[in-house]
């Protein structure tokens, strides 16, 4: 079976980091969350169209890439729901003239994102026991209350699901690694403009940061009992 990178990263490449002892898997803990990063419509377009036609919609869609992973980001969120686990959607918050910051100076395009644009996407729209953080930098730890949530959900695991892989996700999975945090990153779940791009970081992040697995293998492990040398 060939690996979600295996366009990208020659077997040379693989042979290095396996050689240094590198990607190895760490597993789910007992309390594992959900997280659903910018899966608002800026970032997929109105309806499922290829890259280069949904930038009519938003200049910030990745196009039917994002629209495939939402199917896949639906069925993890009909696992987490159904096991009564914690759902959090960092999301890009609305942005006015004032906030564009140094992004705003490399992607002008940023600041002129119609409303519609900041809804979430309906197949994977936030519930009444979702917790919603606005973000306003890469990072769904920076300057959100996300830590604070994960402490008294008594979470020790994020799965990582969204946008963009090179992007929101690969800062926030990061950061939630400095956390020690447990992270799992479903490839199938999360998406970018460029493959090559969501290939090159899906390996990096699943040599250092994080277990990189696909939608189903992450439904079967999170229907399976907790290892009993985690148990209790």
């Amino acid at each position: 079976m060939s690996s979600p990178w295996s366009d990208m990263i020659s077997p040379d490449d693989e042979a290095r980091y396996a050689a240094a002892g590198f990607g190895r898997p760490v597993g789910l803990g007992e309390r594992p969350a959900l997280l659903i990063i910018d899966v608002q419509y800026r970032t997929i377009g109105d309806s499922p169209k290829p890259f280069f036609e949904s930038l009519a919609d938003y200049p910030t869609s990745c196009g039917e890439r994002g629209w495939a992973a939402v199917e896949n980001i639906a069925r993890l969120l009909s696992v987490f729901r159904a096991r009564r686990l914690p759902v959090l959607y960092p999301h890009v918050a609305r942005k006015v003239a004032a906030e564009g910051g140094r992004l705003a100076g490399k992607v002008p395009a940023i600041m002129g994102v119609a409303d519609r644009g900041y809804d979430f996407v309906a197949e994977v729209a936030p519930d009444e026991n979702a917790v919603l953080l606005p973000k306003k930098h890469p990072s769904a730890f920076f300057g959100t209350a996300l830590v604070s949530h994960l402490i008294d959900l008594g979470v020790d695991t994020l799965v990582v699901t969204g946008a963009t892989t090179s992007g929101c996700v690969r800062s926030t999975v990061v950061d939630a690694f400095a956390y020690n945090f447990r992270v799992a990153v479903p490839h199938d779940a999360c998406y970018d403009r460029a493959d090559s791009v969501h290939q090159v970081n899906l390996f990096d992040m699943g040599q250092k940061y994080a277990d990189v697995a696909s939608t189903d293998e992450l439904v079967a492990a999170l229907a399976s009992p907790v290892p009993a040398d985690r148990a209790g």
